[in-house]
């Protein structure tokens, strides 16, 4: 896979982890253990995505 194509889908991924937080803190009685595990994996996106962007600029 492409790195540029590779990059838009980790960023649609960290969008569609992006829209779930916000969903479950809109939740009266959120599960902050799930709340906690969404922002893990938005973490690790952002990290992935930032590495790739770096790739691509060299």
């Amino acid at each position: 896979m492409a790195l540029d194509a590779r990059l838009r889908e980790l960023n649609s991924r960290h969008r569609d982890l992006d829209e779930a937080i916000k969903a479950q803190t809109k939740l009266p009685a959120h599960d902050s253990l799930e709340l906690k595990e969404l922002k893990r994996q938005k973490l690790k996106l952002k990290e992935e995505i930032e590495v790739l962007r770096q790739r691509l600029q060299n």
